[in-house]
């Protein structure tokens, strides 16, 4: 049993051994310690662990929102509402409460978790009923509703935000970045783990099934309802996960964690990583997020004529995307999962 489960598993293990010691590796490599100077965030390896926290939290969310996308077939533009209103409840139960700061993020997880519930149950009883653009269309609205309440909101400072200075020390990036690398890449491990368990039992076929042919699943005797209403609930609370880490990792809350970016950014991932597979939305975050980070501040001569990759990165994610759709029609995990089925038969 062992052997078979390492031998099937064997990539995500070295996978999870390379994230491990990346920061000790950079570090090795850079002479910079992983812990910074002097309990100060600097150094090589601290500006990587920064990186890939990032790549860590966006690819929860892609993948949260490939659960409802790639594997149940429902397209939503509302899922930054479940980003932001996590990233909105911590903060509020470490600013502005007399809690203790460990006790104030325990209390935010928790609400997050309650309220990520309810407002998935509430706007998939009242929305599922739609389809297709009509569905995408209300949950735009339900979470434009909500950036524009909280922008608005002088409690949060309106579209300031507020910045967090209540953090425990444990988890403070500013302080223990290498203990919040960790965090962060174990909320990724598990969340994958969870989708690709929940995908592979016999709730994951149904929303497979209903995927492809609702009416179908339907006829069979599955109530596809209480399935969508399923999955739409499962990715918010784990995008409102993702949305915690970012407030923390930023130490700032805004109505900018309500905007639609935080929808069209998965989506793009989950696409061109390959919609409906397991791994595609992380090789979609890595690649975009790393792409953006690597490419900011690099120029480009050609003649004389100078590009500014950052300064156009919006128009070269377009071109790259693009491409990518024309080449690999199904995602790059997607389409090279296809060419291995077809080399082997």
């Amino acid at each position: 049993m062992l052997r078979r489960t390492l031998n099937s598993n064997w990539f995500y293990i070295l996978l999870c051994g390379f994230l491990i010691l990346l920061p000790h590796l950079i570090g090795w490599l850079t002479g910079d310690s992983p812990l910074g100077v002097r309990g100060r965030p600097v150094g090589q390896s601290i500006y990587w662990q920064g990186i890939f926290i990032e790549v860590f939290i966006l690819a929860v969310l892609a993948m949260s929102y490939n659960l409802i996308f790639g594997f149940t077939g429902v397209i939503s533009f509302g899922h930054a509402l479940f980003f932001g209103i996590g990233g909105y409840i911590l903060g509020l139960s470490l600013e502005y409460t007399d809690m203790t700061a460990e006790t104030g993020l325990l209390v935010g997880i928790v609400i997050t978790l309650i309220v990520s519930t309810l407002l998935g149950l509430g706007i998939g009883l009242v929305s599922l009923r739609l389809k297709g653009v009509y569905f995408a269309m209300f949950t735009l609205a339900v979470a434009e509703m909500f950036f524009i309440f909280f922008g608005r909101f002088a409690l949060t400072r309106a579209e300031d935000g507020f910045s967090l200075t209540e953090l425990p020390e444990w988890i403070d990036p500013t302080r223990n970045r290498l203990v919040f690398y960790y965090i962060a890449m174990t909320l990724f491990v598990l969340t994958f783990m969870f989708i690709r368990r929940l995908i592979f039992s016999p709730t994951g076929a149904v929303l497979l099934a209903i995927r492809e042919n609702e009416d179908r699943a339907k006829t069979i005797g599955f109530n596809t309802l209480a399935f969508k209403l399923l999955a739409i609930t499962l990715a918010g609370v784990i995008a409102s996960l993702a949305g915690i880490l970012q407030v923390i990792f930023n130490k700032k809350v805004g109505p900018e964690l309500l905007n639609v970016s935080y929808t069209i950014d998965p989506l793009l991932m989950t696409i061109i990583g390959g919609t409906g597979t397991l791994t595609g939305p992380i090789v979609g975050a890595a690649g975009l997020h790393l792409s953006d980070r690597l490419l900011r501040d690099l120029v480009v001569t050609v003649g004389d004529t100078s590009i500014d990759i950052g300064a156009n990165w919006t128009l070269i994610l377009g071109i790259i995307f693009i491409v990518v759709v024309l080449i690999f029609p199904y995602g790059i995990v997607g389409t090279v999962n296809r060419w291995r089925a077809k080399r082997r038969a």
